[in-house]
C-alpha cells in the first residue's frame, strides 16, 4: 500500500508494536523457564530446558523484527492499514463477534441461522427467501449432523427449549 491512500496505521508502527508483544512474550517464557532447571542431568534435560531456549529464539527473533523495522523505517512509508481496509476488515469481524455473542445468547443453531441470513443478505446481496432457505439448510444439516448422527449436543438457547430440542 502506498502512502498516498489514507493510512490508519502505518507499517512501522505495526512492526514496532509486534515486536515489543513477542518480545515481551520471549522474556515471559524465559522468566517462566527459570522457575525450573534448565540444564541437564542424568535423566536428559530438566523441565525448563525447552522453555528456555524457545524463548531466547522468541527473544532474538523479536530484536530483529524491531531492528529491520528501525533500519528500514526512513526509507519505506507503507501504510498497515488504510480508512477502506479497516472498513473491510470490521465488515467481517463485527457480524462475527456478533455471531460469537448471539450463539452464546441464543444458541449455536440459532445464532448460526441469524448469522448466515443477515450476512447472505446484508453483505452478499442476496434476496430474503434465498437467504433464508440456505441459512435454514445449514442450521438443519448442523444440527442433524451433529446432534443425531454424531450424537454430540451442541450449545442450545431457549428457543431449543421452548420446543423440547435438546
Amino acid at each position: 500500500m502506498s502512502t498516498n491512500e489514507r493510512s490508519l496505521v502505518s507499517r512501522f508502527a505495526m512492526e514496532v508494536a509486534t515486536g515489543c508483544a513477542t518480545l515481551a512474550a520471549g522474556v515471559v517464557v524465559v522468566l517462566g523457564a527459570l522457575e525450573y532447571e534448565i540444564g541437564w542431568d542424568e535423566g536428559g534435560p530438566q523441565p525448563g530446558y525447552f522453555p528456555f531456549y524457545v524463548g531466547l529464539i522468541i527473544i532474538a527473533a523479536s530484536l530483529g523484527v524491531l531492528g529491520q523495522a528501525f533500519l528500514n523505517h526512513r526509507r519505506s512509508r507503507e501504510a498497515f492499514i488504510t480508512r477502506e481496509g479497516f472498513a473491510r476488515v470490521m465488515a467481517f469481524f463485527l457480524p462475527l463477534a456478533a455471531f460469537t455473542v448471539g450463539s452464546y445468547v441464543l444458541g449455536l443453531y440459532v445464532g448460526t441461522f441469524v448469522y448466515l441470513a443477515g450476512v447472505m443478505i446484508f453483505q452478499g446481496g442476496y434476496r430474503w427467501p434465498f437467504a433464508l432457505a440456505v441459512a435454514g439448510g445449514i442450521t438443519g444439516f448442523f444440527f442433524v449432523l451433529f446432534e443425531r448422527w454424531f450424537q454430540v449436543p451442541l450449545l442450545k438457547g431457549p428457543l431449543e427449549t421452548l420446543f423440547g430440542i435438546y
